[in-house]
């Protein structure tokens, strides 16, 4: 926006060209909408405030919204993804709420005595705000499959604005054709951003942070593997099979994410990065080359788990709810991590003798009727700073050579 002593059309023409480069450089959506807020201001639209809302692919987060207001700048939040379709009855009051249920893509409201009473209680706060005019104008992106469509609660996957005016008369003419003008490049400026985003988040929530940014990097080929040291850790959680008899679905699952919930975090807070759910398991390392103290923090990780299991069980226990124990195994040694699967269906993972050597040691936690076990490659360096780890002697296990030496956490 360089013109000297621009016109009003080439002030438009520079700040919608702005935008769409903010698509193609990646600009952070604060820092988009911030300008593109000033730049209509700048151009003479009379905005006091403006709601940006969009809908978010992702396990927690059902949408996220912006707010700018003139004297204040930018703010924003996330709102939490809910399975329930009940709609609240603010959002059922709003004029956005209004305009996704209907068949049309703008909805305008003067603020005026002679409009009162008004339609939509947001009104009223923003007349006391010094409001004259709103107007909200929303565009979809047109896909693919049926869970695109909107439930009560949320929109369909676009993008929702409010604009509003605190000028003497509202909006304009040219100040309304000004915002339409600028709205489909900022939506596909937005659309571009978010997929960018949600395809990061996405694949963080299901392969974990580190694969997912191997993936997103460029590390996605089948056969793709590098060879790194790491400690291993399997969880399980006790007594299973007989839990998915006694409960139904629902609550089986509710008790498998209760656990999970809490475990994934606690790995994941200490440098762990957890690479799949197997039924009741899940498998997780600690690469070397990240966490210098593996050894050390695997075996905190391990303490930390058993300190929030029982907090857990002390819970369900409370609440009537079914409730079980764990086993950990731990080993340490060179994986191979990368992509392993067909043309069509890959998985990120890691192979090798020491995971296969950490698989036995779980089978051995109700053999020798211990909780944790840990191998003697992960105990051994660190035993002078762990006076809690306790040698459970040698043992065979199916398809290792040699004899191992076990330890728990006493």
């Amino acid at each position: 926006m360089s013109i000297a002593n621009p016109t009003h059309d080439e002030t438009m023409t520079a700040l919608v060209t702005w935008v769409l480069d903010a698509g193609l450089n990646g600009t952070a959506f604060e820092q988009l909408l911030e300008n593109l807020c000033l730049g209509l201001v700048n151009a003479g639209v009379p905005l006091m405030r403006v709601n940006f809302t969009m809908r978010a692919h992702h396990p927690e987060i059902g949408a996220f919204f912006y707010r700018w207001k003139r004297e204040d700048g930018i703010t924003h939040e996330k709102f939490q993804r809910t399975n329930s379709n009940d709609v609240h009855e603010d959002w059922r009051a709003s004029p956005l709420y209004h305009l996704i249920k209907g068949n049309d893509h703008e909805l305008r409201c003067k603020i005026t005595a002679s409009e009162k009473p008004y339609k939509f209680p947001i009104l009223y706060d923003l007349e006391d705000q010094g409001g004259t005019d709103y107007f909200a104008t929303r565009v979809e992106f047109p896909d693919q499959s049926a869970s695109n469509q909107g439930d009560g609660v949320q929109s369909p996957m676009g993008l929702l604005v409010s604009w509003a005016s605190d000028g003497p008369d509202g909006f304009s003419d040219i100040d309304l054709a000004d915002i339409r003008a600028v709205t489909k490049p900022l939506a596909l400026t937005l659309k571009s951003n978010s997929n960018y985003n949600m395809a990061t988040d996405l694949l963080s929530a299901y392969l974990g942070a580190d694969a997912g940014g191997r993936v997103m990097s460029g590390d996605y080929a089948r056969g793709s593997l590098e060879s790194i040291e790491a400690v291993i850790l399997y969880f399980d959680l006790q007594s299973f099979t007989k839990l998915s008899e006694a409960l139904d679905g629902s609550d089986l699952i509710d008790l498998l994410n209760d656990y999970f919930g809490s475990v994934v975090p606690i790995i994941e807070a200490r440098g762990g990065n957890v690479l799949k759910f197997m039924g009741d398991g899940i498998l997780a390392i600690f690469a070397k080359d990240k966490i210098p103290a593996a050894e050390l923090t695997a075996i905190r990780t391990i303490c930390d788990i058993s300190k929030e299991v029982d907090v857990i069980n002390t819970r369900r226990q409370a609440d009537g709810l079914a409730h079980t124990g764990f086993s950990i195994a731990v080993h340490s040694g060179d994986v191979l991590y990368g992509n392993i699967g067909s043309s069509s269906r890959l998985d990120f993972t890691v192979i090798g003798p020491a995971v296969n050597t950490a698989a036995r040691l779980m089978g051995m936690c109700s053999l020798v009727d211990q909780t944790v076990i840990v191998a003697a490659n992960v105990a051994r360096p660190i035993i002078a700073l762990r006076d809690d780890l306790v040698s459970l002697g040698q043992y065979r296990l199916r398809g290792v050579a040699d004899r191992q030496e076990l330890f728990t956490l006493d």
